[in-house]
């Protein structure tokens, strides 16, 4: 039975490939081609059609890398054929394994007109359907030589990712380029075969079903179709499983092709995915990301009438509600709920659409912080895929609800069809069905279908594959649909599924937490420099009529949120999108510097007094939170020779031993009597692992990294700084150099670290280790709007899979009743271990260390190479509230100015926990003043929040300063407002000014 059955599937797939196939278009007549190659960048389409061409013919190698060329086809249409349905075929030298990931094109008519994108599996343009005879055909192809950076091993450095390096030599020969007959009825026929063929394979070997799908199949293609006309109406069975099919092109807004091309694929995908819904009534399109919305927009609006044309009919879908498909784990509190603003607000302006669904499908991990944020930007569900990636434990559930740091739960599927480019193969959703973990409960899924990445989305093939999966028997029933239409349906069958309480942690790409450390650098200051921005322009506004810059903040979040993509932010980019990454934030520092240092100015006015800006939400030096006034003088920290050798910083608060080496052999905490460094340990230990991972290098970091480890304990200099109260020191190893100056803030409980790397090695990582004498079986991470707690042990195989995690600005460590802080301006990537200590110290050393720098050599072969600059600070003695506001305060480094008096707070709270995160005026231009704040100590809170202006209303809104339905507003008296916030709330108020 076993070798019958694979010479009956061997048998067909020989007949379709060397018989059936080809004879979809049997008669083919050479098109005339000739080219014009632009020398630079891309030109516009009008430059492009009108550019002067030179002949050229199949086989001759055209495009360097990242070029644009531009063809002309030309030809005439046999008299012959009249009565046929006719096609170009245009091959621009494709390999049909890899769509998405090499040269692309863009057909346009004379006119430029779009017609379609070009792809390695949609390499078609309908010429007539019939055709008359005798007609002329022009086509123009704008087509982009974009390189082959993954190649068939996605591992190899190469020069290819940045066009300063990748030289120019031609990637591609030119295929063939000819008019063709399309015989529908034998394109049929492929199809009814492959479905069938696809789901015998799929079918128990002992199941009659099998044998019946495939009887008489070698006569002419319509006889073929007749005889399989009672296998193909066969229905499902009532208790099959259903699919959602919806169709779709996961684009990521940049990888291994920078930006500007992703304007371009985009905008291919959007007039394939057009004209397939010309002519396919029941296909339905979705498309994530706002801001490749904006792409088609902005650079295409001869697409985006098609596309405006395609939403009013509801088949092309906006999806998502974000800007783009960010990372979820970095972004910080408040770039995580603008991704939200952003993104539903471009498509309710727009088309007067809101999502109710996240669409995150390639995400890595999700923040335990998320939850809350997807509901106060009104998004009810959430969708990803890439859980199902997970190397150590299997997912338990498909459908579910999430729940986050603060209660919150989310109704969350992940499809399981485990693939984001699904093509309705057989074998795909033969694998849904079986692989669904709610069998028995719930009997939907989802399966976005379609090629991703510039592959040009759905194919003509796939519809017509669905359609043949609509109802028959031996296989999931399948559907076009909506997202929304999806989830709702889900929801409704399964209003009570399972929870999953925490992070959703991928046990994979662990390591993009630290690739790239000048993106998240830029990132992290970006995300500051907003806050100081929108902080000081709304207070000047408010009390001098300083000019509130809404259009340059709206930019310049914008171009913030674009590069917390996830695979922008997580650095698995090629080194073209890292160079530009930096050049941007420069830019945006520079443009924020200067916004802010204008309102600043406003609000200090002319005047020689000193005045400290504080920006922060907590007071801090006796200047208030988000004001300016003059600071308290602490007594200065003493610095003495240590016995031994090293030196010993020491004020009323802390003493800190730093010995010979350079290391920290002691953080006393003289108030409480407590030593936080581990007996016979040292802090501020620089550690060097080999660094190579069994695959994705830029992405991943593998466990076993850790059986190999060189401390840097060698120091070239160990000196006193030149203030005289800090301690510098020099280390070189491979060929690499760190300088560090440590030193003790004045009247803190706060060991400052700024280290200096100037890194060249290949394919290592280093950490920055602190073991701790605490005894903690678990820590606390910042996250968005809260922190997270995990275990520092590795009990069960979920717990030691979490070997490398993320925070924001802290990691916390506790005993009751005292712990310890390790703080952070720019790194994300940690791990916290715990050994047990016997004999006279017999204890429990908690070790964090800080993940400071990689060097993979893929996609960008010279990852991090040059000089970096980290700040981190230990705080022995810390609290949960400690570490918030150290988080704070050394993300948020006073301004001093010189001025003529202090600065009162727009808006103050009299609780530590009640964290202010944004003051800003309201998006819509009326003025009046927006708050949001959360509890960020884990209990419950009462506070008030006083407004240092006049108002006349409160209104408790959602992220989009929109009122929130049955929601009470806080009571207010005069200027004081009482708020009560539950664990992590977030809240959002709007004042309404007089």
């Amino acid at each position: 039975m076993h070798d019958d059955r694979s010479l009956v599937e061997g048998r067909l797939r020989r007949v379709l490939d060397e018989r059936i196939r080809p004879a979809v278009h049997p008669e083919r007549v050479p098109l005339e081609v000739a080219v014009w190659h632009a020398p630079g960048e891309p030109v516009p389409v009008a430059e492009g059609l009108a550019a002067g061409v030179r002949p050229i013919a199949a086989g001759e190698r055209w495009g360097p890398p990242w070029g644009t060329s531009w063809f002309r086809v030309t030809g005439t249409v046999p008299e012959r054929w009249a009565g046929r349905t006719v096609e170009a075929l245009l091959d621009l030298g494709f390999d049909p394994h890899m769509p998405g990931f090499q040269c692309e094109g863009l057909v346009y008519r004379p006119d430029g007109t779009p017609v379609k994108g070009l792809h390695p599996q949609n390499q078609w343009v309908r010429i007539g359907a019939p055709v008359a005879g005798g007609e002329e055909v022009r086509l123009h192809i704008e087509a982009a030589s974009n390189p082959v950076v993954l190649d068939f091993h996605p591992f190899l450095p190469t020069p290819l990712g940045d066009k300063e390096t990748a030289g120019s030599e031609p990637q591609y020969t030119l295929g063939p380029m000819e008019l063709a007959v399309f015989d529908e009825t034998v394109w049929r026929l492929v199809l009814d075969l492959e479905v069938l063929g696809e789901l015998m394979a799929e079918l128990p070997v002992e199941s009659a079903r099998r044998w019946d799908v495939l009887q008489d199949v070698g006569g002419t293609a319509g006889r073929a179709r007749a005889c399989l006309t009672d296998v193909l109406a066969a229905p499902a069975a009532p208790s099959a499983h259903r699919i959602s099919a919806v169709g779709h092109a996961h684009i990521d807004s940049a990888w291994l092709w920078p930006l500007r091309e992703t304007v371009r694929k985009v905008a291919r995908t959007a007039a394939n995915m057009t004209a397939l819904i010309d002519d396919e009534p029941e296909f339905v399109f979705a498309m994530s990301q706002a801001q490749q919305w904006a792409w088609v927009k902005e650079h295409r609006p001869e697409v985006w009438v098609r596309v405006k044309k395609a939403v009013a009919e509801g088949r092309f879908v906006p999806a998502g509600g974000m800007w783009v498909e960010s990372d979820t784990n970095m972004p910080g509190s408040e770039a995580m709920a603008r991704q939200f603003v952003h993104g539903k607000r471009f498509f309710l302006d727009e088309f007067g659409i809101e999502n109710d669904e996240a669409w995150l499908p390639d995400t890595f991990g999700f923040a335990a912080g998320l939850p809350q944020i997807l509901k106060a930007a009104g998004t009810k569900y959430l969708l990803t895929q890439k859980i199902s990636w997970s190397r150590t434990n299997a997912f338990p559930h498909h459908t579910f609800r999430w729940e986050g740091i603060d209660g919150t739960r989310i109704f969350t599927h992940f499809p399981p069809v485990d693939t984001y480019n699904c093509s309705m193969r057989g074998g795909e959703l033969a694998h849904a069905a079986r692989n669904f973990r709610e069998k028995g409960r719930a009997r939907h899924s989802l399966a976005p279908t379609g090629w991703g990445d510039g592959g040009g989305g759905t194919t003509r093939e796939m519809v017509a594959r669905a359609a043949r999966l609509r109802d028959l028997e031996g296989s999931p029933a399948v559907t076009w649909e909506t997202p929304a239409a999806f989830f709702a349906r889900a929801e409704a069958e399964y209003p009570d599924p399972p929870v999953w309480v925490g992070e959703l942690y991928l046990e994979l790409h662990r390591a993009t937490l630290t690739s790239q450390a000048g993106t998240k650098q830029g990132n992290r200051r970006s995300e500051h420099l907003l806050r100081e921005a929108e902080l000081w322009a709304a207070t000047a506004a408010v009390r001098t009529g300083f000019p509130y810059p809404y259009d340059e903040l709206d930019r310049l979040w914008k171009t913030v949120l674009l590069h917390q993509f996830h695979d922008i932010l997580p650095g698995s980019s090629i080194a073209w999108v890292h160079r530009e990454a930096r050049r941007t934030y420069a830019r945006v520092a520079r443009e924020l510097e200067d916004l802010i240092g204008a309102a600043q100015r406003a609000l200090a006015g002319e005047g020689e007094r000193e005045l400290v800006f504080n920006s922060a939400p907590h007071t801090r030096n006796g200047v208030p939170a988000g004001g300016a006034g003059t600071p308290r003088r602490p007594r200065p920290t003493r610095l003495s020779p240590r016995a031994g050798g090293g030196y010993v910083l020491e004020n009323e608060l802390l003493r800190v031993g730093i010995d010979a080496r350079g290391l920290v052999v002691s953080a006393y905490d003289i108030e409480a009597g407590r030593e936080a460094v581990a007996p016979g340990r040292a802090a501020n230990l620089l550690q060097l692992h080999p660094d190579f991972p069994n695959m994705w290098d830029a992405w991943d970091v593998d466990e076993f990294y850790r059986n190999t480890v060189t401390d840097l304990t060698d120091a070239d200099e160990v000196a006193v700084a030149e203030d005289g109260v800090s301690v510098r020191v020099v280390r070189s190893f491979g060929a690499s150099r760190v300088t560090q100056v440590l030193s003790l803030a004045p009247g803190e409980r706060r060991l400052v670290l700024d280290t200096e790397v100037d890194w060249h090695e290949t394919e290592k990582f280093l950490k920055l280790a602190f073991p701790l004498d605490v005894h903690a079986e678990r820590y606390a991470s910042e996250t968005q709007f809260g922190h997270f707690f995990r275990p520092t042990h590795g009990n069960t195989s979920w717990d030691a899979a979490r070997f490398e995690a993320c925070n924001h600005r802290f990691v916390h460590l506790a005993e009751p009743g005292w712990g310890v802080a390790l703080v952070n301006d720019s790194t994300y990537g940690h791990d916290v271990t715990r050994t047990v200590r016997t004999g006279p110290d017999a204890g429990t050393t908690t070790t964090v260390r800080a993940s400071l720098l990689r060097a993979p050599r893929f996609p960008d072969p010279e990852t991090d190479q040059g000089v970096h600059r980290f700040r981190h600070v230990l705080v022995p003695g810390a609290d949960i509230g400690d570490a918030v506001r150290e988080g704070w305060w050394l993300n948020l480094p006073e301004r001093v100015l010189g001025g003529a008096h202090e600065v009162a707070p727009l808006v103050s709270a009299d609780h530590d926990a009640v964290v202010v995160t944004a003051v800003k005026l309201a998006d819509d231009g009326s003025g009046d003043v927006v708050v949001r704040c959360h509890e960020a100590h884990g209990g419950r809170a009462r506070a008030t929040l006083t407004a240092g202006f006049p108002f006349t209303e409160v209104t408790v809104t959602d992220l989009l300063e929109r009122p929130l339905p049955d929601t009470p507003a806080p009571t207010a008296d005069g200027a004081r407002i009482a708020v009560r916030l539950r664990p992590f709330e977030l809240m959002t108020l709007r004042l309404r000014r007089d």
